[in-house]
């Protein structure tokens, strides 16, 4: 069964009158295979019509969707041949952060991503996609790793922000994001970054200094959460809504601002709703950022990546 948002409360209705007559049609004979079709292509039809004017704070829902496609799922149906690889070498592991060697289409690639966790116990696990600082120095060992090697990085970002703990921050937590993004800059393979979920402040930004940055349509990319900013500037969270609209933190807002490439279309209601065909989106919009920094010098890869992060901040929304 769907876990449905708060807006989504007239296609739950439908799609409970769908299951109700399907029970009916076992129980009786009764054909009711016209009912069903009517009333699943109402379903399309509010969908189509919901989904097309989201508010920047519905976006923020549906980006944070419990049954959305997490890292890990993105792994197993596009990457063949995955190892993961562990720790940072200074203090130990960080299982919200997911990296190691596969194989994509073929092409040998380094793959770095933020895990959220599906249910409470992997939630617990991964720590709700939030790493802590050996998370960020494991993924700077990894890029040098792949840098050795010439394999391109590809990075998964999904998270809500870096761990903002004590123990986090008494290990060099803004140091060690600060170096990761450092380390992006300094590459001379191509990275990929694409935003699946949350693009969350700096424990974001640390993976997405990227050559190509890709953003799933209804996925969120900010400086700061919706919640966050309205705590901030209204001592209240209850002007989240308020928030997320003022932050432009909308995938369709972000490409014109010139924060990310590419608009990664998602199914009709989300990725939730499909994550298959969600994950197969994902992997062709992949190959073909590949393929156009694919035989580009070291150099140029590091010049235009520089470059590409200079300039966010000039262009305007008009």
């Amino acid at each position: 069964m769907n876990s449905y948002l708060d807006f989504e409360k007239p296609i739950a209705e439908i799609e409970g009158k769908i299951r109700e007559l399907r029970h009916l049609s076992g129980d009786g004979g009764l054909n009711i295979v016209e009912e069903v079709a009517r009333l699943q292509g109402k379903v399309d039809r509010t969908l189509r019509q919901t989904y097309a004017r989201l508010t920047p704070w519905q976006k923020a829902l549906v980006a944070r969707h419990p049954e959305r496609p997490h890292c890990l799922d993105y792994v197993a149906a596009l990457v063949q041949d995955f190892t993961p690889l562990a720790g940072d070498r200074k203090f130990g592991e960080d299982r919200a952060v997911i990296g190691g060697l596969g194989r994509f289409r073929g092409r040998a690639i380094m793959l770095i991503g933020q895990e959220k966790g599906r249910d409470t116990a992997e939630r617990v696990t991964h720590n709700f996609g939030m790493p802590n600082p050996e998370g960020y120095r494991k993924a700077v060992r990894l890029m040098r790793l792949a840098e050795r090697f010439g394999l391109p990085v590809v990075t998964l970002v999904d998270t809500p922000g870096a761990y903002p703990g004590i123990g986090a921050e008494e290990r060099g937590q803004a140091e060690a994001i600060a170096r990761s993004i450092e380390t992006c800059l300094d590459l001379r393979v191509p990275i990929v970054s694409i935003v699946i979920g949350e693009g969350g402040s700096g424990g974001a930004i640390a993976l997405a200094t990227a050559n190509k940055v890709l953003m799933l349509e209804h996925a969120i990319y900010s400086v700061i959460s919706p919640e966050g900013c309205a705590s901030i500037l209204w001592r209240s969270a209850e002007h989240a809504q308020e928030a997320a609209e003022a932050l432009k933190l909308t995938s369709e807002d972000l490409l014109k601002l010139g924060v990310i490439d590419e608009i990664i279309g998602e199914p009709l209601g989300g990725a939730h709703r499909a994550p298959a065909d969600a994950i197969s989106s994902v992997g062709e919009a992949l190959e073909r950022s590949l393929s156009e920094l694919r035989g580009v010098a070291g150099g140029d890869l590091r010049s235009r990546r520089r470059q590409k992060v200079l300039a966010i901040g000039q262009k305007t929304l008009g």
